[in-house]
């Protein structure tokens, strides 16, 4: 059996995942003693041993629809967004006053492109604008997209909110980035297991663990309950080409 809760587990977090998956385990009564940290993601999404994992929307509607299934998703009460739901907000270093129109003009960071808060959302909310970056960097996550634009590597980024308002409460990012826009809530990232599983029992072990988190655990996480939204809905959100198959790009930059 495996499960990994590795979508929002930087350091300071690990602690708190770690006692949510025990109370997660304690109420399934099975489950690997640990979380795993040391495996691909795309690995452990597709293990048929999976009891839990937090998944991306994009992946989920692209690739993993139909081979796992949906848990929950889990409700952050992230200001201006629907229970359940997200939104990426584009970031620019403090000292570089333009507007969105203006950065994309330069290089736009992003983690990788099978992200919903990190590429789908951002080039769908951009192309509506008629907005098209001159220049890509891949980076592999969101803390990298902000440092490589802190460092001047990139001239914008886009994280998903709940990781912005992370990055501004345990590292110095949140001190060099400012907030310019923000893309159009969708449903967060979902909490699937394999299909061999019974995913309501799953989510009643989930939803008790988060009643039981204590209290500092729950700010830590930002986690507020576990809400059920169809998979109907992450699949009905836009999905727009990858870089390599055309996107809205004319270069690309990897580090």
């Amino acid at each position: 059996m495996i499960a990994m809760l590795g979508m929002y587990d930087m350091p300071a977090l690990q602690a708190a995942n770690d006692r949510f998956w025990n109370l997660i385990r304690a109420q399934l009564g099975s489950g690997p003693e640990h979380l795993t940290r040391d495996k691909d993601v795309w690995t452990v999404w597709r293990d048929p041993k999976l009891i839990l994992a937090q998944t991306c929307g994009m992946p989920f509607r692209t690739r993993l629809h139909g081979h796992v299934q949906l848990v929950g998703t889990p409700d952050y009460g992230l200001p201006g967004c629907p229970p359940g739901y997200y939104c990426s907000v584009f970031v620019s270093r403090n000292d570089d006053d333009r507007d969105l129109a203006g950065l994309s003009t330069g290089v736009f960071a992003y983690n990788e492109s099978l992200s919903q808060s990190g590429w789908a959302a951002p080039i769908t909310h951009m192309t509506q604008a008629n907005l098209h970056p001159a220049g890509l960097l891949e980076t592999g996550g969101h803390a990298l997209s902000a440092q490589a634009v802190a460092d001047g590597k990139a001239d914008f980024a886009a994280l998903d909110m709940l990781t912005w308002l992370m990055l501004q409460q345990h590292s110095n990012l949140g001190t060099k980035l400012r907030e310019l826009a923000r893309t159009t809530p969708t449903p967060t990232l979902p909490y699937i297991t394999s299909m061999g599983q019974n995913p309501q029992v799953v989510a009643g072990a989930v939803r008790a663990a988060i009643d039981q988190l204590c209290d500092d655990d729950q700010r830590l996480l930002h986690i507020r309950g576990l809400i059920d939204i169809p998979a109907a809905h992450y699949l009905a959100v836009p999905t727009p080409a990858p870089p390599k198959d055309g996107g809205s790009t004319t270069a690309q930059f990897v580090d």
